[in-house]
């Protein structure tokens, strides 16, 4: 008894070739995903520098005063610092002896249509209240 070899049809190798490019196009849709979110983690770890920074050299080469001041970093980055006075109490009922400014940082990047922004609010205890 002889049995003749057989091999795939046309129709199996196409569908097989056409299975293998839809998981391979979805498997390029994962590892893009994948350096997107990188790429944006990645911009977001700089703006906190760049906050951080910021921040922590605000108050020390002049007085920290209400108002809003705006700059930039480098290239890319760019900041809008708005400081206003800050008290626990309604306005009236502050016992604080300290005087305290709230500072809202946002820090910018990228392109004006896609500009992506990240915000950082903070504290800062200036000494005590002055009294006349």
């Amino acid at each position: 008894m002889t049995r003749r070899a057989r091999g795939f049809s046309l129709l199996e190798v196409v569908a097989a070739t056409l299975l293998l490019a839809i998981a391979f196009a979805a498997l390029l849709k994962v590892a893009g995903g994948s350096i997107e979110l990188t790429r944006n983690a990645d911009d977001h770890s700089q703006a906190a520098l760049w906050a951080r920074s910021l921040l922590d050299t605000v108050d020390i080469t002049t007085p920290l005063q209400p108002g809003r001041t705006e700059g930039r970093f480098d290239a890319n980055y760019r900041w809008r610092l708005v400081v206003t006075p800050w008290s626990p109490a309604p306005a009236g009922q502050n016992n604080v002896p300290v005087r305290v400014m709230k500072l809202d940082l946002d820090v910018m990047w990228g392109p004006r249509l896609r500009e992506r922004t990240a915000h950082f609010s903070t504290l800062r205890v200036l000494g005590p209240v002055k009294t006349s």
